[in-house]
Parts: C-alpha cells; sequence; structure tokens
C-alpha cells in the first residue's frame, strides 16, 4: 500500500480530505474549467488542430494528474509555449493532409509521455536544472513572439509562406489596408481591447469565457461568416473516444528530438509553475520525479482520448490558488466542467471567430515577455545576459527546438569554461582571530608568513582544469619573494579529484620536494582523502594533512622557528 501511495498520491489525501477543502476546490474547479474552455480550443488552434482537440486536452489528462499529481493547484491541460512546440515541429515534417497531422499530435502525445514516465522511473529530474533561467527566459520571449506573429493570420484574415518572424510581420503589413480594413481585422483587434480592459479593471471574470459567448451571439446575428470572416464551424459532440495512437517506425525516429524536447519543455514549465505557487504558500510537498511521472501518464493516457501533449498552465494555477484549491480535488471539478461542455454546449461555438481565439492567445502569451530580467541581468551578470540573447536571437530565427539546443549548449559551455578556470585565493590570517581571508580584499586586516604561501583553490580538480592548477600556482610560487618553503593550499572546496588530477598532483608535488618546497593539505574532505589514499599519494605525503589551516600554522611555528608573523606588504595590494 506505501508503495501505490508513492506513485497514486491521491490515495494519501483522499483518505483524509478535509471538508473544509471541500468550498475552495469546488470554486477553484469551476472557475478553471471555464478558463479552460476558451483557452484549449484557442492552443489548439495555436498547435494547427481543429478546436475541439483543445478540449479532449482538457479533459481526461486532467484526471490522470489529479490521481498521480503531488502538486495541489498545478492546472495541467494545453499552454501556449508546448502548442507552438507541436506546430512548429510536425510542420516541419511535411505531412499530406490533416488527417495525418491530427494523428501524428495525438501520438507525440504518446510519445512525450512516455518518455517522461521513463525520465521519472530512473530519477532524471535533475536534468531539469540544465535549463538555466536566463535560457528559459530568452526562450520564452521569443516563443511569446512568435505565437503573436502566427496569430496575426487570424486577425488580418490570410496567411502567408514566410517562416521568419520578421518577414511574416513585414508581409502581413504590407497586405493592410489602412483605409479599408477587412471585418475580420475590426473583430480579432475589438477582441484584444476586450480582454485587455476586462484584465485591467475586472480581472476577476472570466473575459475569456465573456468574449466568446458575446463574439458568437454577433457572428450569428450580424452574418460575419457571410463577411469573410473565418469561423469555428462544426465541433463534434460528445466525449472523446479511446483510440490506440499509432506511428510507423520511421515516424518513432522523426519524432524523437521534439518529443524529448517537448518532455523537458513541459516538465520544465509545471515544475516552474508549482514552485513559484509553493513558494508563495509556504508548501514543500513537490516531489520532481512523481511529478515526471504524472505529467508522463497524463500524457500517455490522453493520447488514448485525443489528446496532444499538455503541461502545466501558469495562468490557469495562479487562478487555482487565488480562488482557494487546496487539493487536486479541484482538477476534478475542472475536468467535469470541460466534460458537459462537451456533451451538451459545443453547437454553441459553430459561429465562433477564429479571429477572437488569435486575440485571446496574443493577450495570454504577453506575460511570457520579461522586459525587466535582462535589465538585470545586464547589471549583475553579463555573460549570462549574452547567452539569455543567444537563446532569443537563434530560438526567433532559426526556430523553437534551436534555440532550446544552442541555449542549452551556451549555457553549458559558459559553465564548462568557468569551471576549468576557478578561482585561486592567496590567503592571510585576519589580526586576532584564526580566521583567513583573501590578501586582496582584506589587505590591512590580514597578516602573512615569510616563506609560507597559502593558497585556496575555489573549485573541483579534473582533466579539464588540472593544468590550470598547476601553471597558475607555478606562476604564483615565482612571485614571492623571498622564495617560500611552504605552500598551505585550503582544499575545503575541493569536492571532487579525477584520475587525471591526481597522476598530475602525484608528479607536481614531488617536483615541489626536489626545489625544497613542502606541500601542505589543510581541511581535505572525506571523499578527497579517500582518492588520495586510494592512488597512493597519501602514502608518499607523511604528515602533511591537517584540519585547519591555524592547526598547519601552528605546526610550522613550531618546527620550524624562522616562520614568523609579518604585516602584509603593499606588494600584494593590487
Amino acid at each position: 500500500m506505501k508503495y501505490l501511495k508513492q506513485f497514486f498520491p491521491i490515495l494519501s489525501w483522499g483518505r483524509s480530505y478535509p471538508t473544509t477543502s471541500l468550498k475552495g476546490d469546488l470554486l477553484a474547479g469551476v472557475t478553471v474549467g471555464v478558463f479552460l474552455i476558451p483557452q484549449g480550443m484557442a492552443y489548439a488552434m495555436l498547435a494547427g488542430l481543429p478546436p475541439v482537440y483543445g478540449l479532449y486536452a482538457s479533459f481526461f489528462p486532467i484526471l490522470v494528474y489529479a490521481f498521480m499529481g503531488t502538486s495541489k493547484q498545478l492546472s495541467v491541460g494545453p499552454v501556449a509555449l508546448d502548442s507552438l512546440l507541436v506546430a512548429s515541429g510536425l510542420g516541419a515534417l511535411s505531412l499530406s493532409n490533416s488527417g495525418e497531422y491530427i494523428v501524428a499530435a495525438i501520438f507525440l502525445a504518446f510519445f512525450v509521455g512516455l518518455l517522461q514516465m521513463i525520465m521519472g522511473g530512473l530519477r532524471l529530474g535533475f536534468l531539469i536544472h540544465f535549463l538555466s533561467k536566463p535560457v528559459v527566459s530568452g526562450f520564452s520571449s521569443a516563443a511569446a513572439l512568435i505565437i503573436g506573429v502566427s496569430q496575426l493570420d487570424s486577425v488580418f484574415g490570410y496567411t502567408s509562406s514566410h517562416n521568419i518572424v520578421s518577414q511574416k510581420l513585414l508581409f502581413k503589413l504590407s497586405k493592410f489596408s489602412f483605409v479599408f480594413p477587412s471585418t475580420t481585422f475590426y473583430v480579432g483587434v475589438g477582441a484584444v481591447f476586450f480582454l485587455l480592459i476586462f484584465k485591467r479593471f475586472y480581472s476577476r471574470f472570466p473575459a475569456a469565457l465573456i468574449l466568446i459567448v458575446l463574439a458568437s451571439f454577433l457572428s450569428f446575428y450580424f452574418g460575419w461568416e457571410n463577411r469573410g470572416v473565418d469561423v469555428v464551424g462544426f465541433i463534434p459532440e460528445g466525449l472523446p473516444e479511446m483510440r490506440m495512437p499509432s506511428a510507423s517506425i520511421s515516424q518513432w525516429f522523426s519524432l524523437a528530438p521534439l518529443a524529448f524536447t517537448l518532455a523537458l519543455i513541459a516538465f520544465m514549465e509545471a515544475l516552474s509553475v508549482t514552485k513559484s505557487v509553493q513558494e508563495q504558500k509556504s508548501q514543500s510537498s513537490l516531489r520532481p520525479n512523481q511529478e515526471l511521472i504524472a505529467l508522463g501518464a497524463s500524457n500517455m493516457m490522453g493520447s488514448f482520448f485525443q489528446s496532444y501533449p499538455i503541461s502545466g498552465g501558469f495562468s490557469r494555477t495562479a487562478v487555482n490558488s487565488q480562488m482557494g484549491a487546496k487539493t487536486p480535488l479541484s482538477g476534478f471539478v475542472s475536468a467535469l466542467v470541460v466534460g458537459l461542455v462537451l456533451l451538451f454546449f459545443t453547437d454553441y461555438f459553430y459561429h465562433l471567430p477564429l479571429a477572437v481565439l488569435g486575440a485571446i492567445i496574443l493577450v495570454a502569451v504577453f506575460q511570457l515577455i520579461n522586459i525587466s530580467y535582462p535589465k538585470k541581468l545586464w547589471k549583475m551578470h553579463r555573460i549570462e545576459f549574452y547567452i539569455l540573447c543567444i537563446t532569443f536571437l537563434s530560438t526567433l530565427f532559426l526556430g523553437v527546438k534551436y534555440g532550446v539546443l544552442f541555449g542549452v549548449f551556451s549555457s553549458l559551455a559558459h559553465t564548462v569554461y568557468r569551471s576549468s578556470k576557478p578561482h585561486i585565493a592567496i590567503l592571510g590570517r585576519v589580526v586576532g582571530t584564526n580566521h583567513f581571508k583573501n590578501i586582496s580584499r582584506f589587505s590591512n586586516d590580514v597578516i602573512t608568513y615569510p616563506k609560507v604561501l597559502i593558497l585556496r583553490y575555489d573549485g573541483s580538480l579534473f582533466f579539464g582544469n588540472q593544468a590550470y592548477f598547476k601553471n597558475e600556482i607555478k606562476g604564483i610560487i615565482r612571485k614571492q619573494t623571498p622564495s617560500i618553503k611552504h605552500l598551505i593550499i585550503d582544499a575545503g572546496p575541493i569536492h571532487y579529484i579525477d584520475a587525471t588530477a591526481l597522476s598530475m598532483l602525484h608528479h607536481w608535488v614531488e617536483d615541489l620536494r626536489k626545489n625544497q618546497v613542502k606541500v601542505i593539505w589543510t581541511q581535505v574532505t572525506g571523499p578527497v582523502r579517500d582518492a588520495f589514499y586510494k592512488s597512493g599519494i597519501d602514502d608518499s605525503m607523511q604528515q602533511i594533512f591537517f584540519s585547519s589551516l591555524d592547526a598547519a600554522i601552528k605546526h610550522l611555528e613550531g618546527d620550524t622557528p624562522d616562520v614568523y608573523e609579518e604585516k602584509i606588504s603593499n606588494q600584494f595590494n593590487h
């Protein structure tokens, strides 16, 4: 039973469900369900699918997540970023017709879910940390622009064959008539202003749903379809039928890069959304690997009921939390609302203009564009600002998949570069204490010792930086006047040493000994000490390990009378 509770948290919270939470869960569930209807339809259109598939993706996956998810407020379903990834990824496959496109999108949900469940089972939740915040910010901002420009098709009432955002935008502007704009243009722009006004003055109202009802009525009453305004059209009534997703071997291989990207991005979205809500409510129940399994199961099982890939939505989760959701029961209620719409109300969406759905997406993705964060990086972390720019530009001009790839690569390259050249500090004792600090930062308050050099190496030692370690310390030793007899290394920050670095240390220490320089190690961690012992270096360095820098200095003061304290000279103050 305990094992089942790990995979099905509902067995834990469901048994002890507090009745005091029922009111908040019902209210939040109904509200989110109302939000899901227009969002699901709009995001399905963004993914290149008929709007009804957004409702399918807003039904069964939510039920599965309510059984298996560890977040109390996360609202899963269609999201803008994943929908864009689906559209861009499947659009590159040159599928012959819309039927094949729909089948591929449904199978993609199965593939993404399978990957997420495997990653969760293998406890690979840590992979999300390879997506740094600058990468995520640059990617999200560029994706928001791509999504926004793509929806101008609906607003302007025509499409272009251009793939580059700037070309697509220029094409639309060149075709626009400032004298006689189309009816579609007026509908789309009016819908955008309607949503912005409601967001500004009536934020607690379901503006998108009100807009859909109002626009559908006006479209029917004034006959907008006859005036060239594209409408949603017929939506099949009833719950989705159960079908087994299928694909050929070649499709498995062609969809693999897109599926892996979606699996990581969807997990990143869900985890970041959940963490932000939990931090506000001081909760800590989230289990990343179980979240991977829950999202994977939601995508896999959802694909059997004609769902395309889903994740956690930020705006819906925020609404869910604000309306008082206390448990995943709110997810069941949201799914029930969507199910009722599928069963009884699909006919009412026939006259809904596609321009209105495009406007909903435009307003929704506006919050993905973050301007303040790049400004902050420019002032505080210039290199990470450049990483953000690389991700932003590569996403914007090369495509969504390449944006993630280039962003992660540049972020990892920066990390590798930084780890290959860790900081090395020359230390001195703070006057009147047993503490040792960097002499360049505390030049007036520290003392040093002639013929003794104390260094701190702020990083691990491995094949990529072992030559840097050796050469930098050699250079520092050569600059010392008078020549040193003892080199003390504070090894506290060194948490790992590989075989290449151990081999270098063995020969380097022997060379120093030949030059009458004795190496002393302090604060060596257990794993590093074990590495020394296993490599045989421990045996060749008798009495050179001390628990602290103070102990090493006291040892030298007792064994070598010529060691004495002296105020640090100005030559170190540069």
